[in-house]
């Protein structure tokens, strides 16, 4: 499937895999992964549905999957292509974890996760998103203001949970469900969190970055504002990092569906009305409250 005509093109994909090779040999960070990946045994456990037939779409490094699959297949990311090799309902289960934040056409590649998928197949996947790095990104605006007289892009935008959830519904995936989870990292200081950001490849990848060393000055000026900014009383940082779920499956006609609009047996009104406690007497039998 082609890049969409509409979608803006943020991030060097390029570059990103060069980030995620050079991390790995360096020995990655994987905190934010390995929370992932235990989360993500957890919730496919609770999932009674069997599957079969896996793909396992960009995840740095693979997810660790458990043996009841009978096939698994890796999808590695390529330099500039974002188009998936998959046949039209060909799998049962599509999963990803902490690559969808640098999907340039995240509305398209859902698409083509969701035409791959079997009848009643699940996208499961795990992304960074919400106000993760608000700490960093507010002090490097303010330092870039401060001793540049301007603000260049360094830090990646990063979609919300209501976005998600409306791109799942747009791609055509039934009983959508998003939540976040939010993960508060402390650091001695900001230089710290970049080694670290460094060690997870994700260090800045868009395209209308500032090409060259960021200043000294402006680098010193920043870990300054976030010491004053977001220091807890024993001197330390906070980074924020909202880890995204998302899930939805490919429609089928077990799944529960929504009532036809006028088709209700009973009116809000009379609900209410029936709820409402008589002058003077007591709550409905199902209220409670505390003492």
């Amino acid at each position: 499937m082609a890049q969409s005509p509409t979608a803006p093109l943020l991030f060097d994909r390029a570059l990103l895999l060069r980030r995620l090779a050079r991390a790995q040999n360096l020995g990655p960070v994987t905190f934010l992964f390995d929370r992932v990946a235990e989360d993500f045994a957890d919730r496919l456990q609770a999932v009674t549905r069997p599957f079969s037939d896996v793909a396992d779409i960009w995840t740095p490094g693979g997810l660790p999957l458990p043996d009841r699959f009978a096939s698994i297949m890796r999808v590695a990311p390529e330099a500039g292509s974002e188009t998936l090799a998959l046949a039209p309902q060909s799998l049962d289960l599509a999963v990803s974890a902490l690559a969808f934040q640098f999907v340039n056409d995240l509305p398209g590649v859902l698409a083509q996760i969701r035409r791959a998928l079997r009848p009643d197949g699940l996208l499961l996947a795990a992304m960074i998103g919400g106000d993760t790095l608000t700490e960093l990104r507010q002090c490097l605006a303010a330092a870039e203001a401060e001793c540049e007289g301007g603000i260049s892009p360094r830090v990646a935008p990063f979609a919300d949970l209501r976005d998600i959830g409306g791109l799942l519904q747009r791609a055509g995936l039934a009983l959508p469900v998003t939540d976040v989870d939010r993960v508060v990292v402390r650091y001695d200081n900001a230089f710290a969190l970049m080694v670290d950001l460094r060690g997870m490849g994700a260090t800045n990848l868009l395209l209308e970055r500032r090409h060259g060393p960021t200043r000294r000055t402006t680098l010193l000026k920043m870990a300054d504002i976030y010491a004053q900014r977001f220091s807890d009383p024993d001197g330390r940082i906070r980074a924020t990092f909202d880890i995204i779920w998302l899930s939805g499956w490919a429609p089928h006609e077990s799944q529960p569906k929504p009532l036809k609009p006028g088709s209700a047996t009973a009116s809000l009104e009379q609900a209410v009305k029936r709820g409402t406690p008589s002058p003077g007497g007591g709550g409905s039998p199902r209220s409670g409250g505390v003492g």
